[in-house]
């Protein structure tokens, strides 16, 4: 009994010494994935997860099931030169195939969100314009100041949002605001005086990491709510 006993003991303490390492070893590539993205993608406060256990026995067999990224906050340039920010960035990839000296992998598929803020699409917007939610998913309350006819003038419209393919036939989306209606109170020529305002395409694709995709959006409370996807992804090992 007394011999059962320490063998019992011995393996509990043994199988602690065992999950510890495993999940020494998840944190340790957790941070080593994070450095390497952060580093070839110029990204900052980047955050990795590897889900399952063992981990051990995951990357022996070069295949991870699910790894989380998370970036608190995204800087996307725009061809005009304007910047909008995304935060909250999650991607999900799923069926990580590493390499055989662990340098790199592929994802089978990726799915995730972020946000833009309505204080960062305002910041987006040409100057003057103020956007904020229209009350109905996909809607937007877009607010211009315009100058016409010697006088300066507010107009606030409701304006759809909605995804479109970038012109060039290279890939890619843009982000499209359209204002529904523009009232004109009877001044010819006041709607596309305004519209130069509130109507804007933006391109906030191209700061996203690498092969992940800008897949839908709508307008919330909060914001923007952007959903991304992709297939066959490259990742930074």
């Amino acid at each position: 009994m007394r011999v059962l006993r320490v063998v019992v003991i011995i393996g509990v303490v043994l199988g602690g010494l065992l999950v510890g390492l495993d999940r020494w070893a998840a944190g340790y590539a957790e941070d080593r994935m994070a450095e390497r993205i952060q580093a070839r993608q110029g990204l900052s406060g980047v955050g990795v997860d590897i889900h399952g256990f063992p981990f051990l026995t995951q990357a022996l067999s070069h295949d991870l099931g699910q790894v989380d990224l998370k970036v608190a906050g995204v800087d996307v340039a725009t061809p005009d030169g304007r910047t909008t920010h995304l935060s909250g960035l999650r991607v999900a990839f799923r069926g990580v195939e590493l390499n055989g000296d662990y340098s790199g992998g592929t994802a089978r598929s990726a799915e995730g969100s972020a946000l833009v803020s309505y204080a960062d699409l305002t910041a987006a917007a040409q100057p003057g314009v103020t956007v904020a939610y229209g009350g109905a998913p996909g809607k937007l309350k877009v607010t211009a100041s315009v100058e016409f006819l010697g006088r300066t003038l507010s107009r606030s419209v409701v304006s759809t949002v909605s995804l479109v393919d970038a012109p060039g036939g290279k890939g890619g989306k843009i982000v499209r605001v359209r204002a529904d209606e523009v009232p004109g109170e009877g001044l010819p020529g006041i709607e596309s005086v305004v519209r130069k305002k509130t109507d804007f395409d933006r391109r906030i694709d191209e700061g996203l990491p690498s092969g992940v995709r800008l897949t839908g959006l709508t307008s919330g409370q909060a914001g923007l709510e952007l959903t991304l996807g992709g297939t066959n992804l490259a990742l930074a090992g």
